[in-house]
């Protein structure tokens, strides 16, 4: 028997567009894709040939478990074909996409990855928040805010007593606890931003301080998939606006003058 091809493909941060065409190449040759839940489904029709199974978990209720899918995985790819793992963002970034590959390698699978476009980057940015900026910060973290036992990340609390910008994945349901490890080091004032379901059409964005941003997300609905970012870049956001808002504001009164 033969064994066939993982390839882990990582599909961007929801905006069909921020797939990478070395992905689209891949689903393209793919003779199964199996898909999360954060992915664009309107993508799938790059692979309309291909078996699609739908993996991923919606609510909190799974229709795979993650060894059920490592070994369907290894299933397929056994009978000689291409299988392409389809997830949202980076599978590097939290995406379990390292797991994979390290399963399938070791039942004789040939595996590959295909990079995605981190949400944890391009979700601030698609809303003028640059992760590090001159000035504002100089570095970043990236953390899970929920680990696999169920509890807030301990890099959380280290992270808080950094200048960097800090940008929290799957992290609302642990708002309330964040917010208070950066209160702790007396960082009421710091700017935070949520934003859920970045760079599609159902985006959502609140804005606060780490003092306020708890009843903004109550009062705005936010709630997950969101994506937080905590520093001084978030105010970047709305430099950019006023000063597009000022240039607006020019143009016009130059025109009521003509």
């Amino acid at each position: 028997m033969h064994n066939g091809k993982l390839t882990v493909v990582g599909a961007g941060p929801g905006d069909l567009e921020l797939i990478t065409l070395k992905g689209i190449k891949a689903l393209r040759s793919a003779d199964v894709v199996l898909y999360d839940a954060l992915v664009d489904p309107a993508l799938l029709e790059y692979a309309s040939k291909a078996e699609q199974i739908f993996v991923g978990k919606r609510k909190g209720c799974y229709r795979y478990q993650q060894e059920q899918i490592n070994e369907l995985i290894v299933q397929r790819a056994s009978e000689g074909v291409h299988v392409v793992r389809l997830k949202g963002g980076d599978p590097f970034v939290f995406g379990r996409g390292a797991e994979e590959m390290e399963f399938a390698a070791n039942h004789g699978v040939e595996v590959a990855v295909v990079p995605g476009i981190s949400s944890s980057v391009s979700v601030p940015a698609a809303q003028n928040i640059p992760v590090t900026k001159r000035g504002a910060a100089e570095s970043f973290w990236v953390i899970t805010g929920t680990t696999k036992d169920h509890k807030l990340s301990k890099d959380v609390a280290l992270a808080a007593k950094s200048n960097a910008t800090v940008v929290i994945l799957m992290g609302m349901s642990k708002l309330g606890e964040i917010m208070e490890l950066f209160r702790e080091e007396g960082k009421q004032d710091t700017p935070v931003a949520i934003i859920q379901n970045g760079t599609t059409e159902n985006e959502k964005v609140g804005i606060g301080t780490v003092a306020s941003i708890e009843h903004k997300a109550k009062e705005q609905q936010l709630a997950n998939p969101a994506i937080i970012i905590i520093g001084e870049v978030v105010n970047h956001r709305q430099h950019i606006l006023d000063i597009q808002n000022e240039y607006q504001i020019r143009g016009k009164k130059l025109f009521e003058k003509v």
